[in-house]
Parts: C-alpha cells; structure tokens; sequence
C-alpha cells in the first residue's frame, strides 16, 4: 500500500474516533464504552503509521547497504 493510501486510512480512523468522543459527551451513560472505541481506533491509527515507517525505514536501510 502506498503512503497515500496508509495517511487516507489514518485520517478515516482518527475521524471516527473523534465522532466516538464527541458522542460520548453527548452520552454519559455509555461514555466509557464509547472513549474506549475511540481509544482503539485511535490505536489502529498509530499501527498503521508505526508500520508504514518501520518499512521506509527497512527500505532506506537495504538501499544504504
């Protein structure tokens, strides 16, 4: 997958965790539920960017060498 696409992904993900705080404001009786939702997408988001350097970075090292 290309950058492009991995910062396309990580936008999506960071938005729906945002929808997931801002309803869980509006939502006191399930705002644990709905801050720990947002908590992994927000997770998911950091994955995808974790991933996408580690192999940039694995990629300029090969080239290095």
């Amino acid at each position: 997958m290309n950058g492009q696409a991995i910062f396309e992904n990580v936008r999506r993900y960071r938005g729906i965790a945002s929808l997931y705080r801002q309803t869980a404001a509006f939502r006191p009786g399930q705002s644990w539920s709905l801050l720990e939702q947002a908590s992994e997408w927000e997770a998911r988001a950091l994955s995808e960017l974790e991933a996408y350097f580690a192999a940039r970075a694995d990629y300029a090292t090969r080239l290095a060498a």
